[in-house]
């Protein structure tokens, strides 16, 4: 799971940061809107935390660009208790929820669980499915059907990504931004050996077919899966 945090706030944003490294999620943290709304457009986000203001574009402004853009990611919206206006508005553009400043690690965390869930992200288990793959996040551990699958560390990255955007057309570059890192200077051709290795442990599962091929752009998993 990848959240990225948007908050000019230097000391809110490590404490926020740090608050989810410590629940095992992978964390960017941005100052400014326009960088926090170039990182959010690459799609590669399980969750936004958002700052209503912002130097560059505000938080709404963001919220209202990738709503415009069809882009669903799960976003909660940090506001001031004076700013009920900004709450509004937020939320009318298309937030899934909102914390007042200040607030207690254990509400954040809560409220984040809830959109996700909401979202399909994660469900009340902590599992996501497609078919007869079952992925669960708190233990890592892959089954297709009963057989448990042996995935490697990126391997399991790869297939989270995958399940958690169902029925989305992933490019490459969206791949290695989510699952390598920004800065991790892999190939796109990465991602075709991975994908190629997950491929072959999931057929000999019983999921042979799942994960398809979008020519000359990237891979996806059908839609229309529960959670």
């Amino acid at each position: 799971m990848r959240v990225l945090v948007v908050e000019d706030d230097a000391s809110l944003l490590k404490v926020i940061c740090d608050i989810f490294e410590g629940e095992s999620y992978e964390t960017d943290g941005v100052d400014t809107g326009d960088e926090g709304c170039y990182l959010a457009e690459q799609g590669i986000y399980d969750l936004i935390i958002l700052d209503c203001m912002l130097p560059g574009m505000s938080g709404i402004e963001i919220v209202e660009r990738l709503r415009s853009r069809s882009m669903l990611v799960p976003i909660i919206l940090l506001t001031a208790k004076d700013a009920p206006e900004d709450l509004v508005a937020g939320l009318d553009a298309g937030a899934d929820d909102y914390i007042t400043k200040p607030f207690a690690v254990s509400e954040l965390l809560a409220r984040s669980r809830a959109v996700l869930r909401r979202r399909g992200t994660i469900s009340q288990e902590g599992e996501l499915s497609c078919g007869p793959i079952r992925l669960i996040q708190t233990t890592r551990e892959v089954y297709c059907g009963e057989t448990s699958l042996d995935l490697t560390a990126t391997e399991f990255e790869l297939l989270e990504y995958f399940l958690s955007n169902r029925g989305q057309i992933l490019t490459r570059e969206q791949i290695i931004d989510r699952v390598w890192g920004f800065d991790s200077g892999a190939a796109t051709s990465a991602v075709d050996v991975y994908v190629h290795h997950l491929r072959r442990k999931l057929a000999a599962g019983g999921a042979d077919g799942f994960l398809r091929t979008v020519r000359g752009i990237g891979y996806m998993l059908p839609g229309e899966a529960h959670v």
